[in-house]
């Protein structure tokens, strides 16, 4: 396997009936970018439906953000990202699924993201996720049909912190609800501090406070 990592983007740019837009959050996609580079790795970026994704989460303060948005490898993927049936696993050691909340919508049980999931933590590699990132676990499996968060703590965005948003009533579901119901034991920390939780190959985060622990994380898995 080469030292490349991929990030996976949600396309879904509005926000249930709020008349809202969202996207991908760009510090959980800038700041493990910061981190994977430094790291010596490669990354590429994939999107639910490909192009231009829709963002979120944008901070004109935000020095890494602007490094991203720069980049002449990423600004020229993310004018035109490629769908994740287009993705040759077998080209990257990890997959890092960043959040923003458009990925409760095109996230889950997407049999393309969940392909990336299983390829590349079955070959060996590490499987990450932020915020609703981990909203890409839900509905994956492994070969043998089991899910691949069951038995697995994970991290994710709580439901103390979407009702701290005025989000719970707008998101298709509750996050954690949905891991623990496939088998996760969700451990959520105190409400918009970082949370990063390993168990084996899978790593998680709770929120956007989480996003440089959960790359750092899943650098230290990939050097095991």
């Amino acid at each position: 396997m080469s030292k490349r990592i991929l990030i996976a983007l949600t396309s879904h740019a509005t926000l249930g009936e709020t008349g809202r837009s969202t996207g991908f959050h760009l510090g959980e996609a800038a700041i493990p970018w910061e981190v994977f580079t430094a790291a010596g790795y490669a990354v590429d970026l994939v999107s639910v439906a490909g192009g231009n994704p829709p963002r979120d989460g944008d901070d004109p303060a935000a020095p890494v953000q602007r490094r991203f948005l720069t980049d002449p490898h990423i600004a020229a993927q993310l004018a035109n990202t490629p769908t994740p049936d287009a993705v040759d696993t077998g080209a990257y050691e990890a997959v890092l699924f960043a959040g923003g909340h458009g990925t409760m919508w095109d996230f889950p049980d997407n049999p393309a993201l969940a392909r990336l999931a299983r390829e590349i933590y079955e070959r060996g590699g590490v499987v990450g996720a932020v915020c609703h990132g981990p909203a890409a676990l839900v509905g994956a499996t492994l070969s043998n049909g089991s899910y691949l968060v069951a038995g697995k703590k994970v991290a994710a965005f709580t439901n103390a912190e979407e009702a701290a948003v005025g989000l719970s009533e707008v998101v298709p579901f509750p996050l954690a609800d949905r891991l623990t119901a496939q088998g996760a034991t969700h451990l959520p920390a105190d409400d918009f501090t970082a949370q990063v939780v390993t168990d084996d190959r899978l790593v998680t985060g709770q929120n956007p406070a989480s996003a440089r622990g959960v790359a750092e994380a899943m650098v230290d898995a990939l050097a095991r």
